[in-house]
């Protein structure tokens, strides 16, 4: 039997499946290990193999390939510990990464907060002014070298920075998009100078228009790429040396997978995989159910995530912002807000009661895990509504004190809003219901969607808990929790169904009409480079997808709308066509009558996606019917409160694992599932479908 392995490391826990090629599926949830991850791994992989009745060695050497979902790029990020950067441009933009185009005041803040000026602030240069060297060359906007690059300049400088402790580089030319022959010649004289130098060239990373974003998209690229590889190496060595003959393979904000050796050098890429397994293992079990169009939600222990798939297809951008900064390079579009189970329940000095965005994270955790937390969390209000039960966290193997989940929330919110434990924990689970069906009705109404046409997936250990007060007030009628052997684990399923994804890109703008030859070298020039850094993952595919688009915009505009575009070969009407389609995205997105064709549409910026299909791709298991009846699956009934119009209420409890396909329960009902919780709401309806998820129908 050959297996596959997604593992995914986040802020509380580590999941992990290990799909086998005979339909067989093991599941892991383990505390991460913070911060020293590594261990969380190996914790995982150990539960893996013993379910398997192997050893890790013996897993390994039967795995075809491991598919890695980590924090690391990320963290160094949000903690500010990165390498020390040194950064060469054209003479005379130096200060562009401080002035940053006026965007720093606004990037990434909701509208109402860059409207309040007074307290809007751009963050620091992501490089300090010493480290900022201008090198003199100029490239003109055709590609044409106007000034020669001054060599002996370029060696001086990198001296200077290696004399400063820079150990990493990012080069950021103007218009080296159109012409890199300056950026790659950098390169070679740093590796002269400095031969174990980490360097980043925008030319290779994001070869898009616009300075600014392609500067600092270098910059943090080159701040995270060492931090990556120094996790990454020893982990794949010890993954070697343990008997792992298949690649290692790294999720990618975009939704695809990088072979662990070439992550380091588009480690900004990674930045978002812990986010985005979820999205991909709901797009493949839609496609099993049926459902082209889908919320996916994520509860963890830190965060609720949102994301979206139409016509069956992940929604995806052109780039992300992060820290005020613009991140270019394609991800799919998940939102997120610290409100997962970990989140911190408070009560401000205005007397307003507030969850998250502070986590308890997996260490100390929430106040009902004994660990020494003392901070109320929505786990803890989950245990005090009865939806939880405490002997059986995990499937019973870690057993939740509901007294001091019950001290927390009178000490920290129900002596300062006047209320009793249970009032404590029932405002909490309202709140948190509230801010989490805020976003998703955010995520779908803004971009242009009708909640109605969505079918809600929910996963993460406590979204299956909170998903039918958020899908209904979606507006949604329809919610499938993912159960079956991915329950919990979902997004580490997503990880093991991923396939290896590369992109690139290029800038040409220019109005419509624009010469069919040129659209046609534009992507044939992209597809080339595709196909090309596909094969250097030294991996071998099944198969080999591409996928077409463009940046469009109208002329008076700065901002552009990300377009599909179909394959086949180029004329005058295909590429009018590409015009048809930016306007029907742009008119979805913001409303009938936007439109404004006599402003003309210009094409800016061509990307092509290209997916590697792995030889072993994961079976999800259809389950066998059951012999018994749903009744024979309740274990009892408690007092539980799922929300303000009903409150307390009498509800029975369902064993999972005496359910199976074709069982119909009504709620109010707990199903309880050794990795996760369902709560289903009074008048609703669930029913275990083939592959053992639960598919609620919502009154």
């Amino acid at each position: 039997m050959t297996f596959v392995i997604g593992l995914d490391i986040g802020g509380t826990f580590t999941d992990a499946v290990a799909i086998g090629s005979a339909g067989t599926l093991h599941t892991a949830k383990t505390p991460s290990t913070p911060p020293d991850f590594e261990q969380g791994f190996d914790n995982a992989l150990e539960v893996l193999a013993a379910q398997a009745g192997l050893t890790v060695e013996g897993l390994l050497a039967e795995t075809g390939h491991v598919a890695h979902g980590t924090t690391v790029a990320l963290n160094a990020l949000v903690t500010g510990q990165v390498a020390k950067v040194g950064f060469l441009t054209t003479k005379g933009h130096g200060d562009s990464i401080a002035i940053m185009n006026v965007e720093g005041r606004y990037l990434g803040l909701s509208p109402h907060e860059a409207q309040d000026t007074l307290n809007t602030r751009k963050p620091a240069p992501l490089v300090p002014r010493s480290l900022r060297l201008e090198v003199t060359e100029r490239v003109d906007r055709d590609g044409s070298v106007v000034v020669p690059m001054d060599e002996r300049e370029v060696r001086e400088h990198l001296r200077h920075l290696v004399a400063e402790g820079v150990t990493a580089l990012a080069v950021s030319l103007l218009w080296s998009f159109r012409n890199p022959a300056h950026e790659r010649r950098i390169k070679e004289l740093a590796h002269e100078v400095a031969p174990g130098l980490y360097v980043t060239l925008s030319s290779e990373l994001t070869p898009r228009i616009r300075e600014f974003a392609r500067a600092a998209t270098t910059i943090m690229n080159a701040q995270v790429g060492p931090a990556l590889r120094a996790y990454l190496d020893p982990l794949e060595g010890r993954l070697r040396d343990r008997g792992l003959t298949g690649p290692l393979l790294v999720m990618q904000g975009s939704g695809g997978t990088v072979a662990a050796r070439r992550a380091p050098e588009v480690a900004i890429t990674t930045v978002g995989s812990v986010l985005t397994g979820g999205v991909v293992g709901a797009a493949r079990l839609a496609r099993l159910l049926g459902h082209p169009h889908v919320v996916s939600t994520d509860v963890g222990g830190t965060t609720f995530l949102v994301g979206m798939i139409v016509d069956g297809v992940p929604v995806a951008s052109a780039g992300t912002v992060l820290n005020q900064h613009p991140v270019n390079t394609p991800a799919l579009r998940v939102h997120a807000i610290g409100s997962g189970g970990g989140a911190i329940a408070a009560v401000d000095a205005g007397g307003n009661l507030r969850v998250g965005p502070g986590s308890a994270g997996a260490r100390p955790g929430p106040a009902c895990y004994g660990q020494g937390g003392t901070d109320p969390t929505v786990t803890d209000a989950d245990l005090v509504c009865g939806i939880l039960n405490p002997d059986y966290f995990l499937g019973g193997t870690q057993r939740l004190s509901t007294d001091l989940a019950a001290k927390a929330l009178l000490e920290r919110v129900g002596v300062p809003l006047g209320l009793d434990a249970e009032g404590a924990a029932a405002a909490v689970v309202a709140v948190q219901n509230g801010q989490t069906g805020d976003l998703a009705r955010k995520v779908v109404v803004e971009t242009g969607h009708d909640p109605r046409d969505f079918v809600v997936y929910a996963f993460g250990g406590a979204g299956p808990m909170h998903s039918f007060a958020y899908a209904a007030e979606l507006g949604a009628k329809q919610l499938v929790v993912p159960l079956g052997p991915t329950a919990g684990v979902f997004s580490a399923y997503g990880l093991a169904a991923s396939g290896v994804t590369v992109s690139a890109e290029l800038s040409d703008p220019a109005p419509l009409p624009v010469d069919p030859a040129r659209v046609q070298a534009n992507f044939d020039t992209l597809a080339a480079r595709v196909r090309t850094a596909l094969e250097s993952q030294g991996l071998d595919f099944t198969s080999v997808v591409l996928r077409r688009e463009v940046d469009a915009r109208y002329g008076p505009q700065l901002a552009e709308v990300l377009t599909p575009v179909p394959d086949g070969p180029f004329d005058e009407a295909s590429v009018a066509a590409i015009g048809d389609a930016f306007e029907t995205e742009y008119v979805r997105r913001f409303g009938p009558g936007t439109g404004y064709r006599e402003a003309g549409i210009h094409l800016v910026t061509y990307r092509v996606h290209g997916v590697g299909t792995l030889p072993v791709e994961p079976v999800l298991p259809e389950l066998p019917k059951p012999a018994g009846r749903a009744e024979d699956a309740r274990k009892g009934r408690r007092r539980v409160f799922l929300d303000l119009t009903r409150g307390w209420e009498d509800t029975d409890v369902y064993d999972y694992l005496a359910l199976g396909p074709g069982h119909v329960i009504t709620g109010p009902a707990i199903v309880e599932v050794p990795t996760t919780t369902v709560a289903v709401p009074a008048g609703a309806e669930g029913r275990i479908d083939r592959f053992g998820n639960l598919a609620i129908h919502l009154p």
